[in-house]
């Protein structure tokens, strides 16, 4: 199972947001520049977590977005759902409305599938935005501690 660029492009710039919304809202071009990817992209992926109420979308000149919640209220999960679609890694045992499986009462695999999409679910619903900020952060640190001791003698 492959997660598209719409999840993966969807999540970095929902974690780009994250750390940069204490200056104020973040304008879709730096993202793009920031994250190299595609700003017509961008807003194509930003409409749908705008209509989920993850972000907020500022008008005007010193506009962007913004988390419409906190960063601890927003997991992995949520921005990959809305972006990917409900996790399943076989249609008959999608999370919303699994489809109707005439094998379903006899299927030996099914709850291979089911299980599988339960963990990555779990895993997915373990992260916060405010996770990968921290995380984002402390990688920061380490590479800028490593980067000095590479500069002394």
């Amino acid at each position: 199972m492959k997660f598209s660029t719409k999840g993966r492009y969807g999540l970095r710039a929902m974690l780009d947001i994250a750390l940069r919304q204490e200056h104020g809202p973040v304008a879709i071009n730096a993202i793009s520049e920031r994250e190299n990817i595609s700003g017509r992209y961008l807003e194509q992926l930003l409409i749908p977590l705008k209509q989920a109420g993850l972000v907020q979308s500022i008008r005007g000149a010193q506009g962007g977005y913004i988390l419409a919640k906190s960063a601890s209220d927003i997991t992995v999960g949520d921005i990959i759902r809305v972006l990917e679609g409900p996790i399943a890694p076989v249609h008959c045992v999608s999370e919303i409305e699994p489809e109707n499986c005439d094998r379903a009462g006899y299927c030996v695999t099914r709850p291979v599938w089911s299980r599988l999409r339960d963990s990555i679910s779990a895993v997915l619903d373990s992260f916060t935005l405010e996770d990968l900020v921290k995380e984002s952060l402390e990688e920061k640190k380490t590479v800028a501690i490593s980067s000095k001791r590479v500069d002394k003698p």
